[in-house]
């Protein structure tokens, strides 16, 4: 009996000290600090009035101008900020070209926001950088380097003017995107392309076109079935002309010794700013099943789970004590509460795994299952606890990399497996999710990253792959590691590689798939530096009758195949595009875009098909690949690579035939690499002479995919007919 009594009173007391801490915590702020300006919410570590204990330093100082906020280390008028996730919004300036004369000040002075230094930086995972205009290609600049960029086209601006749909950009008069991981400041530069008479501002335009840096949203799924569809903060050209700013979402990070971080939340070193340093500051977080401001002493509370009010807590409290001390009755009573509470506390939690199941598309996901789309013997449903034991509750310095889908992170299994876990960034569209995990299913191949399981208890789903250790080609190529450079040999197998794994997937898989973004970052590197093609957020699965798909342009910049830009029509020979990109980078060793090559020519494939047309072709050949590889074996794959760059699709080999004639010329350049080696080994040894009368008279390997140039010249004569 005396154990039940403490067992009551311990539960008095947790219920007590809830309804106290959940009135304590309403707070946003340290107390005597103004945490309101107008109608936005101002939370530390921003703040107004005393510094160092309303704000955290100048850079988080708020200055309410007439009831409206602005961050006045950079000047800008805020409209939220939200701790939980570490982001503020605020209102950013649109830059804007070839404006009317009554514009003048417009079209020098362009307004430039600069975060260099600070805890600011743009958000890859809110904004897109969007270019509205007529025939330009427009650069998104920061640090003197291009690090993004799109193209808009039209053929007449009028008539596209009328019927464009602003909110999804795909390239028809306006294009959209996405930003770099730590941009913290940017320029903006415009080239403009065909007739003059369609980049000039009409007369009922103020500029002839506008660049800007905006969040975005993405629409559910039940409200358009077209899952890339994504709107902004203006729907039309008439909306666009009349703001002079839109939102922008920053991400922000404490800078070290700028607080003192509260005990109460959970620290961990983040990057957000900077990935010269294994971390650059850190952000707070409220554990789980608590909400509230982490950056305060006792800012974080627990969820009351049975949804009263502060009051209707301090009322049970009261009329517990008063069943304890009056009855043995009013101790069983509260016993049998307890085990309700237990026993509605476990409803709870598995009502919000099965809300979570159903919102990150477990019903979607069980009825392809159950249609036979996805091989449920080859994957596994983990839970969310083991998870996050595995990943060490997601901490960020596990994190792998972050993408346009969503952040990597590495983990260890119980059973000491090493795998690789990914959270989706589906903010509510769960298509991309879904479709990388029922395409996975299907493949098995050794060139293919393998998916291993889902879970789908969290908020965000998460996919689970074998973990790849050696990071992605595109890293490996352009870092040229000084310890272990890339031979010619290597880059001979790792491109038949990619090839292969690209023909199984068109013409091997139970049903065609065409990745839509094949590219040298795409392609992983395991422990042998075999290649693993990755990323299939953005394929596609087609029916065996088809010949292509239709669909919003979707790709990477300088990989995108011209002819699916225009028509929209999705085949096979989109990938062969890429692939003949990512080829073009294991020969010449160049990014595939570079504003220092010339301007017509700014990607590496229009710089490829120009050098072979003006018979430059070793010019722009890897030093590396010139001194190890044999010269025709190298003319044959830049021949290769010239047609699968070819314009008109038609005309492109098929990823078959690309496999072959790869196999073919690294089968040859072996042989060649043996037949050197033996020579070397005669000449240093010419006593031991092996004479073998019947080679000369052996019949000379005739295979359809050898080369047989004798020439330089023949061989580019060939290559550019």
């Amino acid at each position: 009996m005396v154990l039940e009594l403490f067992y009551v009173m311990l539960i008095l007391c947790c219920i007590h000290n809830l309804a106290f801490t959940q009135d304590e915590n309403s707070r946003i702020a340290p107390f005597g600090c103004n945490s309101t300006c107008g109608n936005v919410e101002i939370p530390f570590p921003f703040g107004m009035n005393e510094p160092n204990y309303c704000y955290a330093d100048h850079w988080f100082q708020i200055e309410c101008r007439h009831d409206t906020p602005y961050l006045k280390s950079i000047g800008l008028e805020v409209s939220s900020i939200d701790v939980s996730s570490g982001t503020i919004d605020i209102m950013h300036p649109i830059h804007r070209w070839n404006c009317k004369p009554q514009h003048n000040a417009t079209n020098t002075e362009q307004e430039v926001v600069d975060l260099r230094g600070s805890p600011f930086v743009y958000s890859q995972a809110h904004n897109m950088f969007v270019s509205v205009g007529c025939n330009e290609i427009s650069f998104l600049v920061s640090n003197g380097t291009q690090v993004s960029g799109c193209v808009s086209i039209c053929d007449d601006k009028k008539d596209v003017e009328e019927n464009i749909e602003i909110q999804n950009c795909n390239g028809k008069y306006c294009c959209a995107t996405s930003l770099p991981l730590y941009l913290s400041e940017f320029n903006v530069t415009t080239e403009s392309f065909g007739s003059n008479n369609n980049n000039r501002a009409s007369d009922d335009d103020e500029c002839s076109s506008y660049a800007l840096i905006v969040q975005y949203f993405r629409v559910p799924d039940y409200m358009r079935y077209d899952s890339s569809y994504a709107y902004y903060r203006w729907n039309s050209m008439t909306d666009l002309r009349s703001l002079k700013k839109v939102g922008v979402v920053l991400e922000w990070e404490i800078h070290n010794s700028s607080i003192r971080l509260p005990r109460s939340g959970h620290c961990v070193n983040t990057n957000i700013t900077s990935a010269k340093n294994n971390h650059s500051g850190r952000r707070c977080y409220c554990l789980e099943d608590s909400y509230g401001n982490p950056y305060i002493e006792g800012g974080c509370s627990y969820a009351n789970d049975y949804g009263d009010n502060g009051e209707g807590n301090k009322n049970r409290s009261k009329w517990a004590i008063i069943g304890v001390f009056s009855s043995v009755g009013s101790i069983i009573f509260l016993l049998g509460s307890w085990r309700v509470y237990k026993a509605v506390r476990r409803r709870i939690v598995q009502n919000r795994i099965e809300k979570n199941f159903k919102k990150n598309g477990g019903l979607l996901l069980e009825k392809r299952m159950s249609s036979g789309e996805v091989n449920v013997d080859k994957v596994k449903h983990f839970t969310l606890k083991e998870l996050e034991k595995a990943t060490d509750n997601f901490n960020m310095n596990r994190v792998l990399g972050k993408g346009g889908q969503g952040t990597v992170y590495k983990g260890m299994l119980v059973d000491g497996k090493i795998v690789a876990v990914k959270k989706f960034r589906v903010q509510g569209n769960v298509e991309e999710f879904i479709n990388e995990f029922v395409i996975l299913s299907q493949i098995n191949h050794r060139n293919v990253v393998k998916l291993l399981g889902c879970c789908l208890e969290k908020e965000i789903p998460l996919l689970v792959y074998e973990f790849i250790p050696n990071g992605n080609l595109y890293e490996y190529l352009h870092g040229q590691n000084e310890d272990l450079p890339m031979t010619w040999d290597m880059r001979l197998r790792i491109a038949s590689e990619i090839a292969g794994a690209l023909f199984y997937l068109h013409a091997a898989a139970s049903q065609p798939i065409y990745h839509r973004d094949v590219k040298s970052t795409n392609i992983l590197l395991d422990g042998k530096y075999r290649a693993k093609v990755a990323d299939f957020g953005a394929s596609r699965m087609i029916s065996i009758e088809d010949t292509h798909l239709t669909t919003v342009v979707q790709g990477t910049f300088g990989y995108l195949d011209p002819e699916y830009f225009h028509t929209s029509q999705l085949t096979e020979k989109s990938d062969v595009y890429s692939f003949g990109v990512v080829l073009l980078e294991l020969l010449t060793g160049q990014k595939p875009l570079s504003s220092l090559r010339p301007k017509e020519a700014k990607s590496l494939a229009s710089y490829f098909v120009l050098s072979v047309e003006e018979d430059r072709l070793f010019d722009i050949i890897d030093d590396r690949v010139t001194k190890e590889g044999d010269k025709e074996h190298i003319i044959a794959v830049a021949n290769l690579a010239y047609r699968c760059l070819e314009l008109n699709g038609k005309r492109r080999p098929t990823m078959k035939e690309v496999t072959r004639e790869l196999d073919e010329i690294w089968k040859l350049e072996r042989k060649f690499n043996n037949a050197q080696q033996h020579r070397h080994e005669e000449i240093e040894h010419p006593a031991i002479e092996y004479h073998h009368p019947w080679v000369a008279n052996s019949a000379p390997d005739t295979s359809p995919s050898d080369v047989s140039l004798t020439s330089e010249s023949e061989a580019m004569h060939i290559l550019t007919e």
